[in-house]
């Protein structure tokens, strides 16, 4: 299965309605344990959805196959545009710098400067960590590099899991703002968690249990959140 444009298997499955990303009937198994069975998800241009679930439930695993990484044993993914995927540990060399990282992911990704990659530093406030290994960073500070990693091509589907574990609640916040800032872009966004703040901040929630996605009305917005 590919994460661009690609497939778990089947015939061909035709994206609409400005849907940006589609993942139909997706099963997967480790062993005799069935993990998805038959886990169907639709996100659109500019939609945040948040998909929870207890622990061990596949959360991860459902990401991981909608951005291409680990193959699905049968089922259909399609996905419109580029992604930026945020695994739930951070993926980064020890030895190397904040700076470091960024050059190297922008390199990878051909980024014609490190202009997204300064601008995030400044949103998530981390920039006075540039020129520190991420050895040496706390744990909340390895998840904004972590992030920034997922963030820096400006992609146009991000998948997210658990992406602020570590952050203080200023922190949390400004993630929030980011993420806002994406979605207002028409950037398709989901979050992986196994807890859901304020629920009110979603545009759809999706509960994962027994291998499939069931989605759930979402709350009234709080009229007294400011955020």
């Amino acid at each position: 299965m590919k994460a661009n444009g690609g497939d778990a298997g089947g015939g061909a499955m035709t994206v609409t309605n400005g849907v940006v990303l589609e993942a139909r009937g997706v099963h997967k198994a480790y062993g005799r344990r069935q993990v998805l069975s038959g886990a169907d998800l639709a996100v659109r241009a500019g939609q945040l959805v948040a998909v929870v679930g207890e622990n061990g439930y596949g959360k991860s695993t459902l990401l991981r196959i909608l951005a291409g990484t680990l193959a699905a044993d049968r089922g259909e993914v399609r996905v419109t545009g580029t992604v930026g995927y945020c695994p739930q540990d951070p993926v980064v060399n020890d030895s190397l710098t904040v700076g470091q990282h960024l050059r190297y992911f922008a390199a990878a990704r051909r980024l014609a400067s490190l202009e997204r990659a300064d601008e995030l530093l400044g949103l998530l406030r981390f920039g006075q960590f540039k020129d520190q290994a991420a050895g040496a960073l706390s744990g909340g500070t390895r998840q904004k590099l972590n992030l920034t990693l997922a963030l820096l091509h400006d992609p146009d589907v991000l998948l997210l899991d658990e992406p602020y574990q570590g952050f203080d609640w200023e922190t949390y916040l400004r993630f929030w703002d980011v993420v806002g800032d994406l979605r207002g872009r028409g950037k398709a966004i989901v979050v992986i968690t196994h807890l859901v703040f304020e629920q009110c901040r979603f545009d759809m929630l999706t509960s994962l249990s027994q291998g499939q996605l069931t989605p759930h009305d979402m709350p009234a917005e709080d009229p007294h959140d400011s955020h």
